[in-house]
């Protein structure tokens, strides 16, 4: 059973695709392949191109966005918990790599990949510098997010974790992000806070956690805890949140440059939400995962 493994800015992914990897990925099963000791090892898995293409997503939440003469595909993000993500932004691009070293898609040629958390557009302009993705629009309401508590834009709200006054707000890109404003950032306080952010209850599907710094009307910096992965060196979905917050709040303009441990990515937010994410993509391995490792 064949795999390909890809990074962008260090955030790993593997892709399976399902005429080659014809077994049920059984959480247990998504566990064992992404364990860095015990198995090929990755940040998460991408299962595509499923067969039938949009119809395979019945739960997509705006099929219209994709325009209809496009090339498309579907396309499942499974975190190395076993559990399932609506949306990835590092995802999104590998995939988008693998197309294209497939010869499924061709540069400078637009193409949609349907997710759980709704339809993108796919932009290859060089295989491992420049890929776009048209990520959708945030949305800051409690009600889309989710955020527990009345129907609200969840926007330099205050919270109390581990001793600790901390001001955030909160977005959904397709995935619920919660943002905290940070005068510095440390991997040390995001290992330490981040876990407990994720699953603090007025989060009932957990998030996704940023801790962001603004450099200057023009750049963030951003740790990452990762809904369901832990700690992350990059991720195309955190910065595309936390450049829509900072935006939001009047920090930056709509040009902004994230820095992440894993490198920078640009992303551009437009006046009603939307957001575009470029950014680059290498190759790492390709390989057969063996018959013992699936038990």
């Amino acid at each position: 059973m064949q795999f390909h493994k890809y990074h962008g800015l260090g955030n790993d992914y593997i892709v399976l695709d399902p005429q080659t990897f014809q077994r049920e990925l059984a959480p247990e099963t998504i566990e064992r392949i992404c364990s860095r000791h015990f198995g090929v090892g990755s940040d998460g898995i991408l299962l595509g191109p499923l067969p039938g293409g949009r119809d395979e997503l019945p739960l997509q939440r705006d099929p219209s966005r994709a325009k209809p003469e496009m090339k498309g595909f579907a396309l499942r993000i499974f975190n190395p918990d076993g559990s399932e993500a609506e949306k990835s932004g590092n995802g999104l691009r590998i995939f988008a790599r693998y197309l294209w070293d497939c010869g499924l898609v061709e540069c400078n040629r637009p193409f949609a990949v349907h997710t759980l958390g709704g339809p993108v557009s796919c932009l290859v302009v060089d295989p491992s510098q420049e890929i776009t993705v048209e990520m959708g629009r945030v949305s800051f309401s409690s009600r889309d997010i989710p955020v527990s508590g009345p129907e609200r834009q969840v926007l330099n709200e205050l919270i109390q974790v581990g001793g600790y006054d901390l001001s955030y707000s909160a977005a959904t890109i397709g995935n619920p992000h919660c943002v905290v404003l940070c005068d510095a950032t440390s991997p040390e306080f995001t290992k330490a806070i981040g876990p407990v952010l994720e699953s603090e209850a007025r989060f009932p599907n957990r998030t996704n956690v940023q801790f962001m710094r603004v450099l200057d009307r023009q750049n963030i910096q951003i740790e990452i805890w990762e809904r369901g992965a832990g700690y992350t060196l990059a991720s195309g979905s955190s910065a595309s949140a936390s450049a829509a917050v900072a935006y939001r709040l009047g920090l930056c303009d709509g040009q902004i440059t994230v820095h992440m441990p894993g490198g920078n990515l640009h992303i551009a937010v437009d006046n009603h939400y939307e957001i575009r994410m470029t950014g680059p993509v290498a190759t790492v391995a390709k390989g057969q995962i063996a018959e013992e490792l699936l038990g």
